[in-house]
This record gives C-alpha cells, structure tokens and sequence, in this order.
C-alpha cells in the first residue's frame, strides 16, 4: 500500500480538567422552561454580565464547557449566566436572547445553531449596546464581533478524514452522522472531509450523510438502519459528540466489532469503554472546558475594548491564532485505547 499524506496530530497537549474529578453524564432534558438565571457567578467589583448560550443544554461536551465558563468568571470577577436550549434549535436560542437582551446583559456569547436564523435577535442586542461574539459554531460574520473556534476546520476535516482511512486500509463504504443540518461548525468540517477523501482516497466511497440533531437515541438507531441499507459498510465518521458512542454501541450489539470502524469527535469519558472494546477506533477533540474559559476571557476583554490578535497569550489557555474574525484555539488531541484513561471529561 502506497503511502498517502496523514495529517495526525501528535501533540503533548495539556486538557483543562483532565484532573477533575467531576463525571458527566448524558442528560436529557424534556423541559421546554427557559431559565436565563441559572448557575451565576457573582462579584459585586465588577458590574459585567456575560451570558453563554450553547447549541443544547445537558450533553456532556457543553457541560464541560459550562465549567470552564462559571471557572472563568470566578477568576475574572464577571457574572456568567450559562443557560441553553433543551434541543438543538435556533428558535429555542432566540427566546433566550431575546430574555437577555431584556435582562440587559453586556455579552452575548453564543454557539449557533443556525448561521443565519439568529441574525435578527442579534442585531437587536446590538442595537441596545450589547456585545455578541459566537464560539464553537458561527453565525454571518455581521452578526457578531469575532467567532471563537476551538480548531482550525481545515485541520480537524482533514484530520479525521485520515483517522477512518488507516483503519479501513484506504477502501470500501463509510457514512458520515452529524448533528443539526445548519450547524455551521459541522458543515464545514463534513467540506473538509469530503475534499481530503477525494483527494487522497478514491477507494472510498461515502455513501451518506445522516443528521441525528444531539439525539444519542436517534444516533442509534440512524447507525441500525445504515448496517441494514449498506450491508458493506465499513466504517462511520461521527461528528457532534454524542454520534461516536451512539455508533459504537450500535457496532457493537451487531456483533461488527472489528468489521465497522468508528472515529469522530467526541469526549474521552463518553468513549472509554468503547476505545477499550475495540468498537470505537479513535476519537478526536480538543478541551471543551478552555473553550469555556476561553469565551468568556476574550468576552471579557471586549469589554475593556481589547480585541484578539494573532499570538496572544490568555491566562489557562496559552497562545491563540485570530486573522481579524476567527479566534483559533489550538490543536487537537486523539484519543485510543492507548491513552484514554490518561483524560476525565
């Protein structure tokens, strides 16, 4: 077999709260209540009011970035309200905007589920004075004042593209399971991944994109009815967290343990035991509690009149890359077999 470019990332790279010892667990939240007064932190020194709003509430990824935002703001002296939507819907987002903009907070930090259907609340929190920046999925750039991405979307597409190709030996069918349709993060990581197969694998061949919209449930049974309609299948990319260990444990019911491979994006607690089993292959993310951290530090800033730039250095988080409207985090790590008990989040 002849070489082919591997973009693996071998980094020695640090996870915030890999020494927490708190558990995350998958919660599900049928409640269509919207509390934007939840889980603040106060410091009466400092009048700043940032809300942190991401694509759903519950799941164990934006509960780890919740702690990372209420940590920042406990060592930044700012009020952090972090408060979602019980489903993945940019409605749902709307409302709760629309709350805060009445509650007159100074940011507005949100993970978008849509990257345009947002763009009418945002405006109007613009026009009252409020800051609005998005982090982890983005909405039209005259929405907001910057986007705070966790990785460079080339990178992780391509990244994960390679991760599925080594363990399918460079041939046969695989599918791709995402979250939401207009997740704008996702969309562009699926682009990257169709690119870097094409370019460097055309013994592959995908043959679909399914939307499971965060349901971990629906994940399942989405993965059930892909062994049912491609018996060949060899191999699955999960993005959206909870995709991967929906994926897994569906290979494994179906006794196709080293048949189907599954890779993707998800957090190393959700995929221990099945990195463990061989049901999942490897796993790829970042740390989701800096991104946290991260948010509400620039957003932060913002309000001091401080913009990113290229090679600043931010308290708990290190260097970040920004060409004029994207904050880049860092780098991603991989999880095995190998290293996975080394992570707790």
């Amino acid at each position: 077999m002849l070489w082919k470019p591997i973009f693996f990332i071998l980094f020695l790279f640090i996870l915030s709260g890999c020494n927490h010892s708190s558990e995350y667990e998958v919660i599900y939240n049928d409640e269509e209540s919207i509390d934007v007064t939840t889980k603040p932190v106060e410091n009466k020194k400092d009048p700043y009011t940032i809300a942190v709003i991401p694509k759903i509430d519950g799941i164990p990824y934006f509960n780890a970035v919740e702690e990372g935002a209420l940590e920042a703001g406990k060592d930044l002296g700012v009020k952090v309200l972090y408060t979602g939507p019980p489903t993945p819907s940019s409605e749902k987002q709307e409302e709760i905007i629309t709350k805060l903009i009445e509650k007159k907070v100074d940011v507005i930090a949100v993970s978008a589920n849509d990257p345009y259907k947002l763009g009418r609340v945002l405006q109007k929190a613009k026009s009252k004075g409020i800051k609005v920046i998005t982090w982890d999925s983005d909405t039209n750039a005259s929405y907001r004042s910057f986007f705070v991405n966790m990785i460079d979307p080339e990178i992780i597409g391509r990244h994960v593209m390679d991760t599925l190709a080594l363990e399918m030996e460079e041939k046969g069918e695989f599918a791709i399971m995402t979250g939401s349709p207009t997740a704008a993060n996702l969309n562009t990581w699926i682009d990257w991944i169709q690119i870097q197969q094409k370019e460097y694998y055309p013994n592959m061949k995908l043959v679909e994109v399914e939307y499971t919209n965060e349901d971990i449930h629906k994940a399942y049974k989405v993965t059930q009815n892909l062994f049912k309609k491609y018996p060949g299948l060899k191999g699955i990319i999960g993005i959206s967290t909870v995709n991967p260990p929906a994926a897994a444990q569906a290979v494994k019911d179906a006794g196709k343990i080293g048949q189907v491979a599954v890779v993707g994006t998800s957090t190393p607690n959700l995929m221990n035991e099945y990195l463990q089993e061989g049901a999942a292959q490897t796993i790829t993310l970042w740390s989701p509690q800096k991104l946290g951290y991260l948010t509400v530090s620039l957003a932060k800033n913002l309000l001091n009149d401080e913009f990113p730039y290229e090679g600043q250095n931010i308290k708990n988080i290190g260097t970040i890359k920004f060409n004029g409207e994207m904050v880049i985090m860092g780098e991603p790590i991989d999880f095995t077999k190998g290293n996975v008990n080394q992570y707790d989040f």
